[in-house]
């Protein structure tokens, strides 16, 4: 692939030589990128509304309320997630549009699933359930469930660009 110049004539430059190298690093798989962006977006969403519940509303050492936080902010990311990577990542033009939410959400419920037995298992029944290791869980459930809901989506949902 030929190396692009994004802005030219300032090939000295430190921040320009910088700035076109991740421009080429980006248009060599701008799918994959797209579904990063988006998956921060998703991710920042879901977090924002788990943290909220679970340090405002809800308990993070009740079970029940744990999983309810979990359920909240999977309905408020799954819902972004399906617009954004509709439009910006996968560029759908499927008109099987029950078809394609249904996969989507399918998808999305075994990933959440997933993360609930994780969370289940760690901050449940090891009991580590203080604020920090709330924390440290939901982020490696994130990493997890962001790599899981890419193969679903690549391969089982938009299937036809």
């Amino acid at each position: 692939m030929k190396k692009r110049m994004i802005i030219k004539g300032h090939d000295k430059n430190i921040f320009v030589r910088f700035w076109n190298f991740c421009w080429n690093i980006y248009y060599k798989n701008p799918e994959i990128w797209n579904y990063l962006i988006v998956g921060v977006l998703t991710t920042i969403v879901s977090l924002a509304v788990k943290y909220f519940l679970l340090f405002t509303i809800f308990d993070a050492s009740n079970p029940l309320e744990l999983q309810i936080a979990i359920i909240i902010s999977w309905i408020c990311a799954v819902t972004f997630a399906y617009v954004t990577n509709r439009i910006f990542v996968f560029h759908s033009k499927s008109k099987k549009y029950i078809q394609e939410i249904t996969k989507f959400f399918s998808g999305r419920i075994l990933t959440l699933l997933m993360e609930m037995l994780i969370m289940w298992f760690f901050v449940t029944l090891l009991k580590l359930d203080t604020d920090t290791w709330v924390i440290i869980w939901t982020l490696v459930c994130q990493v997890l469930v962001t790599i899981f809901n890419y193969i679903i989506s690549k391969f089982l949902v938009f299937i036809n660009k």
